[in-house]
């Protein structure tokens, strides 16, 4: 009998404490708890892990070796596994090639229906383009009444220079007559009309036979014209013969596949490779296909035009590890009498060409003595600054060099192909009047509605129809997860981590699998309240075909549809990884040992704020904002408040404030090299002296930084250990108690810990070092002690431990307590920084700017602190943010959370909808105001929220 659960039995990876449980099968289960508490453990590291590794396994030894395998997770027993599918919330793609087309594969579907049914406009000669001679044909006896008299002709030279007897020659092998050379018919056999001038162009066409169109002809004039097509590779031209005494008709022509001008270039038969922006056929030639160009921007290059040359006004050319480039521009401006101590701006404006583009043909004479005693004595021109940084970026074999020179460039839209990516070529295969572009820049229910739309002739919609259908299907998939504001064309980069991951979704609900498991990592991330019913009625459709769904999930709407719900926990970390309950929400919901449980009856809950900050007085206006779908907008930010930025998905809210807000005061502060996106004017950033970026990129991109070097906590912690008796006695510094130098770290395993085996066709195994044994450090280190304890030991602390042990040194103390408040004392002071989700990355540069001492003038930026959050985690961080409101500094987060969105003291809700129907301010003011603004999606949920509360807390 088949297995109505999988049953994990004695599960112990990472903090799980030999757990067993069951998930039904068929069934939508929702894991929950605290953050950290082991729900990502019991979901992806022992569940879907399992279930990719046994599909592995199932390959052949050569298979294996070219697929990612997955370790073993330490669980006893996994029985009633099915295959695994994950979809996490990390971005689809760093490739500046990937779309959300491609990711989707929806591209490959309008690439096949442009390929077999889109009609190329008529170039600028008239040709008209017809894949079948049956096609021609069929034309040419419609346009023309019967008793036409034809001239079919093959165009063989077309404006080419030279005498062309091989061609002549090949023409009279052939059996052929006659041809017009010039404009004029000759016979082949005249061998004096035929002698041509080699150096001038010259048209030669092919006459194949002279038709008189009767009832009859069809079989005729389709072999003269094959004969024509065959000659040519594809063309043919029919000439209509009048009488002295009647106007010309202009001759019809035809080609098989597109040509632009005929004298210049022709693209094969319409293949769906044509439309691919990733194959050199169809890609434009000037971006190469990116649809974008990179160029040196000024503002980049000269931020502060108030410098003088002298002051470093060009900002590329400051001296960072040598003088050649800032020694080179004051030679050549003494020489070129350019004053170098006058602002840029006051320049002349030769002088400030002469600097940017440089002097042309004219030279200078240029001495140089670099540190190693090399000497550069040359005349040479200067290349001027704009040049001097395209070049070194496209040049440069040098990641750290063409990084740098990118600070100052600019991505702009092609002029080629207007950012469509494609050559004119394949833009000009058109369906209904729109090409593949135009279709690709629609957002997704505007795609829909065109191919609802879509009128093609009897044949193509018997070609197009199963065609379309899948397009359809593809678009309402997306449409079904919240993603109807997005574009086929936008890139995957851009895309949030929420976005990417119901992308996978909708692509997945699109392969109609069944008998699979699924493995999702909280799919609301990002998603308006007013979308998330679309959300969970996929999530409930891909359970239907016969899936089960693990979803891991704070989000109380979801776990309220959820069949079984698993609260684990009761704490975090080593006070986590039990389960605290099982069963259906409303059995959770009554389970009194269960957190989640108090949450989703309402014995528990986030309190609304009593009172709103009425601020300082001051605002931060921004100006004119136009970036994507922004429509010219005026926005004020009012300062010494804690302020949300709300609105459906793609309403705008990411452009407002992290293209444009934060971006234009880091320029205008920190002379940041990122440009805005596009705005008229910013005011009120002199009441700033700081802007604080709380992202969730990770906190360090190799395994050796952890939340003690982050934080620097661990500066603290080694000045105490370079203080102790033993470590004086020894000689020993601070430095020698780091794991990244040479000295007191273990020299066998440098400092890792751990010692990589590769396994070739096994996944690889990591051993701890057999010298350390796993301490990092070598012994004569390790020897020096503070309170009995060394500074492995230390590392191997979570942050609670460490505040409880460090608690009498209030520099360390402080340090580990904003850890602490930001709901991160679980996380051990040496873990790897690379092992932290985005969420926990973003706490823990929060509890990095809480130990900081600001003047209140500092304005914070948060996008979605709440990813990853347990509600109790939630009402933490709250309290951590009206800290530093109550400070006197400003905090801006970008959220979708009700919890967080009622207690903030202003709101700039956007919309009403996303993509192209967004990016306009609705409504702006305390929550109370915003909860009853008729037209605004947020308001509605807000006002049903703050109601229940207010209720609860009577």
């Amino acid at each position: 009998m088949a297995k109505t659960n999988i049953e994990i039995r004695g599960a112990r990876v990472q903090n799980l404490k030999n757990i067993d449980v069951d998930i039904p099968k068929d069934k939508l289960t929702v894991v929950t708890g605290l953050s950290g508490s082991g729900k990502s453990s019991l979901a992806f590291d022992t569940l879907y892990a399992e279930g990719q590794r046994r599909y592995v396994e199932s390959l052949s030894s050569y298979a294996r070796q070219f697929l990612g395998q997955m370790d073993k997770p330490d669980v006893d027993s996994i029985d009633g596994l099915s295959p695994a599918i994950s979809i996490d919330q990390k971005t689809t793609s760093n490739n500046p090639r990937s779309t959300v087309g491609t990711v989707t594969e929806i591209n490959d579907y309008f690439r096949l229906l442009y390929a077999r049914v889109g009609r190329p406009d008529d170039p600028k000669d008239g040709t008209k383009i017809m894949i079948t001679i049956d096609q021609m044909v069929e034309y040419t006896l419609n346009q023309l009444p019967t008793g036409t008299r034809l001239q079919v002709f093959a165009p063989i030279i077309m404006g080419k220079r030279g005498s062309h007897e091989s061609a002549f020659d090949n023409m009279r092998k052939q059996g052929y007559i006659r041809a017009r050379v010039d404009g004029t018919i000759i016979e082949l056999d005249d061998q004096e009309k035929i002698s041509l001038e080699k150096n001038k162009p010259h048209d030669i066409d092919v006459m194949i036979d002279r038709i008189v169109l009767r009832d009859d002809s069809r079989s005729r004039l389709f072999d003269s014209m094959e004969a024509a097509i065959r000659l040519t590779n594809g063309l043919v031209q029919l000439d209509i013969v009048t009488r002295g005494d009647e106007a010309a008709i202009e001759p019809l022509k035809f080609s098989d596949h597109y040509l632009g001008d005929l004298r210049d270039f022709r693209v094969g038969r319409l293949e769906p490779r044509l439309f691919s922006f990733n194959a050199p056929l169809g890609a434009c030639e000037f971006c190469q296909g990116l649809g974008v160009t990179r160029e040196v921007d000024i503002e980049l290059v000269i931020p502060d035009s108030k410098k003088t040359l002298r002051e470093g006004a060009i900002a590329p050319w400051n001296p960072i590890s040598s003088n050649y480039y800032p020694e080179m521009l004051h030679q050549f401006a003494e020489q070129f009498d350019i004053n170098l101590d006058i602002a840029f701006e006051s320049l002349p404006k030769k002088d400030q060409d002469l600097i940017l583009e440089g002097s042309g043909s004219k030279s200078f004479h240029f001495h140089y003595q670099n540190d190693f005693g090399g000497v550069r004595d040359v005349d040479i021109p200067f290349e001027g600054v704009i040049k001097n940084i395209a070049r070194r970026f496209n040049e440069t074999n040098s990641d750290f060099t063409r990084d740098q020179m990118a600070h100052y460039m600019t991505e702009l839209t092609c002029q080629a192909c207007q950012g469509y990516r494609l050559n004119p070529a394949v833009l000009s295969v058109k369906i209904n009047g729109q090409h593949i572009g135009e279709v690709s820049e629609m957002s997704v229910d505007k795609e829909l509605a065109f191919f609802n739309a879509i009128t093609l002739g009897e044949q193509d919609t018997i070609i197009a129809a199963p065609i379309i259908k899948e397009i359809k299907d593809r678009l309402g998939f997306l449409e079904s997860v919240g993603l109807k504001y997005l574009t086929l064309a936008r890139s995957a980069r851009t895309l949030s981590g929420g976005e990417s991951q119901r992308i996978r979704l909708a692509t997945q609900i699109g392969s109609n699998l069944s008998g699979v498991l699924y493995v999702l990592d909280e799919p609301s991330i990002g998603l308006h309240q007013r979308d998330n019913d679309m959300l969970l009625s996929a999530m409930q459709h891909m359970r239907d075909l016969g899936n089960t769904l693990v979803v891991v999930e704070h989000d109380e709407d979801t776990m309220r549809a959820a069949d079984y719900l698993i609260d684990v926990g009761p704490g975090a970390g080593t006070l986590g990884g039990e389960i605290v309950a099982t069963g259906t929400p409303d059995e959770v919901a009554n389970n009194k040992s269960s957190l989640t449980g108090q949450y989703l009856s309402g014995k528990k809950f986030i309190p609304v704020p009593t009172q709103r900050r009425k601020g300082n007085g001051n605002f931060v206006t921004i100006k004119g904002a136009k970036e994507n779908n922004l429509n010219n907008i005026t926005v004020k930010f009012p300062l010494g408040k804690f302020i949300a930025v709300t609105g459906v998905s793609g309403s705008g809210k990411s452009t407002l404030v992290n293209q444009i807000l934060k971006r234009a005061l880091k320029q205008k502060i920190n002379n940041n090299s990122e440009k805005p996106g596009r705005y008229r004017a910013i005011e009120g950033v002199e009441k700033i002296e700081q802007v604080v970026d709380i992202d969730q990129s990770p906190i360090g991109r190799t395994p050796r930084s952890n939340p003690a070097t982050y934080t620097g906590v661990f500066d603290n912690i080694r000045d105490l250990f370079a203080q102790t008796n033993e470590a004086k006695m020894r000689g020993y510094n601070k430095g020698r108690f780091s794991f990244n130098t040479k000295g007191g770290r273990c020299e066998n395993c440098h400092g890792d810990g751990v010692i990589k085996i590769e396994m070739n066709f096994l996944p690889d195994v990591y051993v701890s070092c057999e010298v350390c044994h796993g301490t990092r450090y070598n012994s004569e280190t390790l020897e020096v002690t503070y309170k009995g304890l060394n500074i492995s030991q230390i590392l191997d602390m979570s942050a609670s431990e460490a505040l409880e042990f460090f608690a009498p040194i209030p520099k360390i103390a402080r340090k580990l307590q904003t850890i602490n408040d930001v709901g991160l004392g679980y996380v051990k002071l040496g873990q790897s920084a690379t092992t932290l989700s985005g969420g926990e990355a973003q706490r823990m540069k929060l509890a990095s700017e809480l130990h900081r001492r600001t003047n209140g003038k500092t304005i914070y930026i948060l996008d979605e602190p709440t990813t990853g959050l347990h509600v109790d985690d939630i009402s933490r961080l709250l309290t951590v943010l009206q800290r530093l409101v109550d400070a006197g500094n400003t905090v801006v987060v970008i959220e979708h959370n009700l919890d967080v969105i009622k207690s903030a003291d202003w709101l700039i809700d956007m919309g009403p909808e996303g993509g192209v129907g967004g990016g306009n301010v609705l409504v702006s003011g305390i929550p109370e105001k915003v909860m009853n603004t008729k037209n605004s999606y947020t308001g509605k949920y807000l006002k049903q929220v703050i109601e229940r509360d207010l209720a609860r807390a009577k």
